[in-house]
């Protein structure tokens, strides 16, 4: 009996033990939690905007509206957490989740970048201290070219008028360089005037020469939204003396008059300079029979093209028209096995060129078969659908839908090829 009351004794006293501590506990001063960081315009969000949002949103340039102070923005922050949110905002549509992710001229969020928007509109959007303001960003007449300040400007030689009630409009226009010598090409964009995108469904430049003489090929092609093509230290295309430049327009009416002179934009090497490679870009893989079933969301079609040398891919370019979902890009290796390069979640209002890293540019051995697979969403979902009870096939029109893909790129040699690919691999291996 001593033995049950000792053992009942000592389970009292250590539990009078613990509530002594407990009280204790409850008494003691406990440690104070840092308020939560105030995620401020001034001092957290302006410089994100600077470098991804403004070379667009600023008066005169393609932007809706001004985000070059505060004031400006503010009246849009939810709108911003909105679309930068669902990475529509900055234009860049690529899928980060598969394939390749480095490339040139990359204006996307980072999501450390993108959680410092959401904060901020969620604690109010509030403006901060005046004193934690970057300077503004200076800007110039290049800004307004992706590539950088042009050697050479060759607009239309005239303008066209898009009236505002009017049938889908193609036609051609032929333009002087006035280029003298021989020069080639590091860089070239495509723009129309200003305003006039809203009209320009697409813009296909190309070089011509005097009766008798080669074709000079795709110059650079322009759809609403594009950026530009920027080439490989080492790789470019030829321009002739006296080339002329062709402007093949597609113009669409919407409602109001709207003016146009397209222009090309051209950055040369240094005079002189023969780069080793010479950059292609054509139209392919093209699938040219589409079958889209009116209210059908998920529509697959897919095209083939076959690369007959060794290549280096430069950049690529989706385009599909307003059911345009998704179109992705692989490449089928002559042993057989498949890599998937890349997706694009489809935008037909930004018809972006995705111009590779120098170090993560495909390299594909000859006989690589390029495969792009395309969806489309002819459903009532799509807030771009004209009409989802009709049937859609392929067209030229707006209104009909394509399922087609640039490629830029240019060929090497065996031992080139050979040495860039186990050059590839020793920096995979260092890495």
């Amino acid at each position: 009996m001593d033995r049950v009351m000792r053992a009942a004794l000592k389970r009292c006293t250590t539990v009078v033990t613990i509530g002594i501590a407990l009280l204790a506990m409850s008494f003691a001063p406990r440690a104070q939690t840092p308020p939560a960081r105030t995620v401020s315009f001034t001092r957290d969000v302006a410089p994100i905007v600077q470098k991804s949002c403004q070379t667009c949103h600023r008066p005169g340039s393609i932007g809706p509206f001004s985000l070059l102070t505060y004031e400006e923005a503010r009246p849009w922050a939810r709108s911003i957490k909105d679309r930068v949110s669902r990475r529509q905002m900055p234009p860049w549509h690529v899928d980060k989740t598969v394939g390749i992710r480095r490339f040139k001229d990359d204006p996307s969020l980072t999501d450390a970048e993108i959680q410092t928007i959401v904060d901020w509109v969620d604690g109010g959007a509030p403006k901060g201290s005046p004193a934690d303001m970057p300077p503004p960003r200076a800007f110039d007449d290049s800004d307004r070219w992706h590539i950088g300040k042009p050697d050479l400007v060759v607009s239309m030689p005239q303008a066209f008028t898009v009236k505002p009630e009017q049938a889908d409009w193609w036609g051609n226009f032929y333009a002087d360089s006035g280029l003298t010598e021989d020069r080639y090409i590091k860089a070239v964009e495509a723009k129309p005037s200003p305003g006039a995108a809203r009209v320009v469904h697409h813009a296909v430049q190309t070089l011509v020469y005097d009766e008798g003489t080669d074709p000079g090929g795709v110059l650079v092609e322009y759809a609403v939204g594009k950026n530009g093509d920027v080439f490989p230290d080492g790789a470019g295309k030829l321009m002739k003396a006296g080339a002329k430049v062709r402007f093949n327009m597609h113009y669409h009416a919407i409602g109001q008059p709207v003016t146009d002179r397209t222009s090309v934009g051209i950055v040369f090497y240094p005079k002189g300079y023969t780069p080793k490679h010479v950059i292609r870009t054509i139209l392919s893989p093209n699938q040219d029979d589409l079958d889209i079933p009116a209210g059908e969301s998920d529509v697959r079609s897919d095209a083939y093209y076959k690369m007959e040398r060794n290549a280096r891919l430069i950049g690529f370019m989706p385009h599909m028209h307003n059911r345009g979902k998704k179109q992705c890009l692989e490449a089928i290796y002559p042993d057989m096995h498949v890599e998937q390069l890349n997706c694009v979640n489809y935008d037909f209002n930004w018809q972006i060129v995705y111009n590779y890293a120098d170090d993560a540019a495909p390299l594909l051995p000859a006989g690589t078969i390029m495969h792009v697979i395309s969806w489309h969403d002819n459903s009532v979902a799509n807030k771009y659908n004209p009409d989802p009870r009709n049937w859609v096939g392929f067209g030229n029109r707006t209104t009909d839908d394509m399922s087609r893909h640039w490629l830029t790129f240019y060929y090497m040699s065996d031992e080139e090829f050979k040495a860039e690919v186990a050059e590839r691999n020793r920096e995979k291996g260092t890495r």
